[in-house]
């Protein structure tokens, strides 16, 4: 099983025989099986040529690229071999279908919600006036009638929720509002950071399975995005990213230094990205004992398990249930 590499040097990747070098064109010279690699990351400016892309694309290797800011700019997918025509057509159909679309949007909501409660129940000695305010729109949540209203109780929610980072957050970082395009503080570009990392993830667990990644139920499906990562990703965020996001302010693993501001948009320099990069890795492969299938699962396999459940729920199996943190 391969795993995820990071590049942030400028330079040239190619394939050479059967594996991928990659060159600064100065000192670093290194070559990676391709087997080794499931995904690349790419954050620094990289030559590339269609060699390369034909022979990734025979081991199904995603490229992820982010700009020079270090955020989520795009991906290279390469044409997927776990097909089914049948799926498309069922998760199509459920989309289509008001009632269906809006139960597993509801579904997304509400497990973000379980999750932000249970981020804020570890502060809850100055948290509980925004737990009170968080319970309220998951009431209004479930009541929600369409996919309209449903975005607007997540709003007011996520609102509620981000008011108590400056009760939960240390050294100096501090909540002002929320700004994502773009971010001209820390905080902010620290959770955009987080998040692009989430999306980019979810992607590569949708990937392996017969889900299609533009077919989505809680966000708006488009041209320009791979809409159902957005979905999955609000599940997570709160599971992940956020606690991921406390712990590393305050235990000064990242301090201002690790932010640089260009042009006004404040992002992660290098030495913050990478820092914060092997907290997520480290993350993602720890493991908790499933109730359900008895074994250690770890975070990364909890997302591909959401996504098995949704395919279950399209095909008629069992209804859909999201994932709720019992640990």
């Amino acid at each position: 099983m391969g795993k995820d590499y990071y590049i942030f040097t400028n330079g040239q990747i190619k394939r050479r025989e059967n594996t991928i070098h990659f060159t600064d064109g100065k000192n670093l010279s290194k070559d990676i099986p391709i087997e080794a690699i499931e995904r690349l990351h790419l954050f620094g400016e990289i030559t590339l040529n269609t060699k390369f892309f034909n022979f990734i694309s025979k081991y199904g290797v995603i490229v992820n690229f982010y700009n020079y800011y270090g955020f989520y700019s795009g991906s290279y997918y390469p044409r997927k071999k776990n097909v089914s025509g049948y799926l498309i057509t069922r998760q199509a159909d459920f989309y289509n279908k008001k009632d269906k679309r809006l139960y597993i949007a509801k579904c997304f909501i509400d497990s973000a919600a379980h999750h932000i409660l249970r981020n804020l129940r570890k502060h809850k000695q100055y948290t509980e006036e925004i737990m009170t305010k968080v319970d309220g729109e998951r009431i209004n949540v479930v009541s929600s009638k369409d996919i309209s209203q449903l975005m607007g109780a997540e709003g007011r929610m996520r609102n509620a929720y981000y008011s108590a980072y400056n009760y939960i957050l240390k050294n100096g970082f501090c909540f002002k509002k929320r700004e994502k395009r773009p971010p001209t503080d820390p905080l902010n570009a620290l959770i955009s950071f987080g998040n692009s990392m989430m999306y980019t993830t979810v992607l590569g667990e949708i990937y392996k399975t017969q889900l299609d990644p533009t077919i989505s139920f809680l966000h708006e499906p488009s041209t320009k995005r791979f809409s159902l990562c957005l979905d999955i990703s609000e599940i997570f965020k709160p599971l992940i990213i956020d606690p991921l996001i406390f712990y590393v302010i305050n235990n000064r693993m990242i301090t201002m230094k690790d932010f640089d501001i260009h042009e006004d948009i404040c992002f992660l320099n290098d030495r913050g990205r990478k820092k914060f990069i092997k907290e997520y890795e480290n993350k993602l492969s720890t493991t908790v004992k499933h109730r359900s299938l008895k074994r250690n699962v770890s975070y990364r396999n909890f997302i591909k398990l959401e996504c098995y459940k949704l395919i279950k729920y399209f095909i008629g199996d069992e209804l859909y249930k999201p994932l709720k943190a019992w640990w």
